[in-house]
């Protein structure tokens, strides 16, 4: 009897074995990845474009995994802020150089390098500043030292919670400092009556867009190129007129894949072929497409009727390196708050 059982229970073992491998020769185990993309405040409608294509290309390259891009949208400080405290993006797109580096200098979660990682910078396109205006332009708005009248009103984003707001700032800057030749009490003087202008100063790009179009307060919003254009197609192109000022700052538009994060979720491979995506003809197009340059020459010179001409300027150039913009102009009692304090007296 024993004998009996003991063999029952072998035979039972090989048709449950047997059966196991059938199910699994049948039904091959399907991987599912979930990609985070950590990204600032204006991109939601650029990456809706961007991640379906690449989804199905990760698809046709790898027909086993079924792969989810999800976006988190803010302001690119506050983005930042948020991987620091825990949320587990996979990648980060943002519109500055800073909220990245303080990935690597807060959280240890990049490497010194990562700008090194990718081409032009990590940067795969750019933009600059322009000026949104109503119909037939009627504060007659050319450049930033038409921003300065005492009859002008602005709309852009805070320089404290937004990437946007400090290109925003910063290009005013330069191109005062540009045009005064370097004097830098004239400087300071432009500076403090610009700000003084800003009727709201909304947290992130899409607030102060919602506050020009909807809450129609200010003649001028202020904001990336590429937003300003993507508005007013959205909006009528009848109703507003684009302004590119014939002096400008570049706008590099960082990406990396958070390295810490990545090893945590499985999502190695996924997260790099994202980012070099991005780089792609097809995708540097897409790009175009929402009023961003790129870096590809051929695309750019495909689209060239879109993009003003400008002279552009680094913040290098103009301010030192980002840490050093960031502790004079932006930290508690820099010179941003300097002006805020003076212009209220």
């Amino acid at each position: 009897m024993k004998t009996i059982l003991i063999k029952t229970k072998s035979i039972k073992k090989t048709i449950l074995a047997s059966l196991t491998a059938c199910t699994l020769f049948a039904s091959p185990q399907v991987l599912s990845a979930e990609l985070l993309n950590s990204s600032y405040d204006v991109a939601r409608e650029l990456f809706t474009a961007l991640n379906p294509p690449f989804e199905k290309q990760w698809q046709q390259q790898h027909p086993d995994d079924k792969l989810t891009i999800k976006q988190s949208h803010a302001g690119s400080s506050k983005q930042a802020l948020a991987i620091l405290q825990g949320l587990k993006a996979d990648v980060v797109t943002y519109n500055q150089v800073t909220d990245v580096q303080i990935l690597h200098d807060r959280g240890n979660l990049i490497p010194a390098d990562w700008q090194s990682r990718l081409p032009n910078n990590s940067s795969p396109y750019y933009s600059t500043m322009a000026f949104l205006v109503r119909k037939d332009n009627p504060k007659g708005i050319h450049s930033w030292d038409d921003l300065v009248r005492q009859d002008v009103k602005l709309i852009f984003p805070n320089p404290k919670t937004s990437g946007n707001g400090r290109y925003t700032y910063l290009a005013a800057w330069g191109a005062f400092q540009q045009q005064n030749g370097g004097d830098q009490a004239k400087t300071y003087q432009q500076m403090k009556q610009f700000l003084q202008n800003v009727e709201v100063f909304d947290t992130g790009g899409r607030g102060a867009t919602t506050t020009f179009i909807e809450r129609n307060l200010g003649d001028v919003l202020i904001s990336f190129e590429s937003e300003v254009n993507n508005i007013r197609q959205q909006y009528g192109e009848d109703n507003y007129q684009v302004i590119v000022p014939p002096v400008d700052i570049l706008a590099e538009f960082p990406v990396t894949w958070v390295d810490k994060n990545i090893q945590k979720n499985g999502n190695e491979a996924v997260a790099k072929a994202y980012l070099n995506y991005l780089y792609s003809p097809e995708a540097q197009e897409i790009i175009t497409s929402f009023n961003y340059r790129v870096n590809d020459k051929q695309v750019m010179e495909k689209y060239s009727n879109k993009f003003p001409q400008t002279k552009l300027f680094t913040v290098e150039q103009q301010f030192g390196s980002w840490p050093q913009v960031m502790t004079n102009h932006f930290m508690t009692g820099g010179k941003l708050d300097q002006l805020l304090a003076e212009g209220r007296k």
